[in-house]
């Protein structure tokens, strides 16, 4: 391994998110052991955090996070924090996070390795070999929109106002990330909208489009987010890389998720304009897991090696890692997966990716 300076902080957060850094932390260890010499430093956000200090997102975690080339975390949230005030949430503090790094542009591939096309909901002929990715806008559209909230009228009557907004320089921005990471698979490039109802994706096509004459070597299509939703269920594969908003990404990455086998599997990148990234798997904070052992830590791993690979210059690592991910699941799985291979506990399975990490790395 090539020897670096890069920094990498860890959030664990909230539910079984503790459990599966721990597993990528194992991960680090042997890569740091056979040379890749990364600073390394933990840090609370979320639950975790507001538990110890009040809010969501501390400002040393905040000053941690912009002094790091890399922030890796488990997961926020849980019913306990439901009742309170919204920016006191857990998810505030990763919404934040994600603005003050401007980490617009969310990665998400989607991987259906040979080893899990029977662990899917549908048929392994469907989704065997599956490798797609979402590309997702992740600091603009309604999530972020102004105004915002509930107001009650003169008459008593409470409306919800939620805002869906961009800028023309927002989409070409992500159309961009997009058409990069098109030019480095299959060219092919799908861009999810609702452009016959919302002017908002009448003006994301236009854009999409003109960003299009820059990659000419790309085949670009339309989609609407609806009929979408449909192909990736009835023909997942004829998709490369899809582009969309925050909201439609957000549904439509977790739809994917299960063409894997399960959300367990899935890794994520939320990257800027300088190659600094959050790295988190999609899989929520599932507290009815959390300390059962039973969580499977494979989406937090290759969220690591989205890190090596897109944050901290190190792509042999990341091949290394995804290797050995790759050997794991065809010898044992964790209990989201299908029946089939050894039953093993979170902490099992990170052993077991390290053993055969060790193996690749000398």
């Amino acid at each position: 391994m090539d020897e670096g300076t890069q920094k990498l902080l860890l959030l664990p957060g909230d539910g079984i998110g503790p459990e599966v850094i721990a597993e990528a932390a194992k991960v680090l260890r042997v890569l740091n052991a056979g040379g890749l010499q990364l600073q390394v430093t933990e840090g609370l956000i979320g639950g975790a955090a507001y538990e110890r200090h009040g809010k969501p997102l501390p400002d040393e975690t905040l000053d941690a996070a912009l002094a790091s080339d890399a922030v890796m975390m488990g997961a926020v949230g849980g019913p306990k924090y439901d009742g309170l005030d919204r920016g006191l949430r857990p998810e505030s503090g990763l919404l934040a996070v994600r603005k003050e790094l401007d980490l617009f542009a969310n990665l998400r591939p989607v991987q259906c390795y040979a080893a899990l096309a029977d662990a899917s909901t549908l048929k392994r002929e469907i989704v065997s070999g599956l490798d797609l990715l979402i590309v997702r806008e992740l600091t603009g559209g309604i999530y972020f929109g102004k105004p915002r909230g509930v107001h009650r009228n003169a008459d008593g009557v409470r409306s919800g106002v939620n805002t869906l907004s961009y800028n023309e320089h927002e989409i070409e921005r992500i159309a961009r990330v997009a058409f990069d990471a098109a030019m480095g698979r299959n060219r092919l490039l799908c861009s999810v909208d609702k452009a016959n109802v919302l002017e908002v994706s009448g003006l994301w096509r236009e854009v999409v489009e003109s960003v299009a004459c820059d990659y000419p070597e790309v085949r670009l299509s339309h989609i609407y987010v609806d009929n979408a939703a449909m192909q990736l269920v009835l023909n997942p594969a004829q998709f490369d890389v899809l582009v969309t908003s925050n909201m439609f990404g957000d549904i439509l990455s977790d739809l994917a998720a299960m063409l894997t086998g399960s959300i367990g599997m899935l890794p994520s990148a939320s990257v800027n304009a300088r190659g600094k990234g959050l790295y988190e798997p999609v899989h929520g904070s599932a507290p009815d897991l959390a300390g059962t052992q039973q969580a499977n830590p494979l989406a937090a791993i290759l969220s690591l090696a989205m890190a090596l690979r897109y944050s901290l210059g190190q792509p042999n690592a990341a091949v290394c890692v995804e290797k050995a991910v790759k050997s794991a699941i065809g010898e044992a799985r964790t209990a989201d997966l299908s029946s089939e291979g050894r039953l093993v506990t979170t902490s099992e399975m990170g052993d077991l990716v390290v053993a055969y990490l060790e193996e690749y790395t000398t």
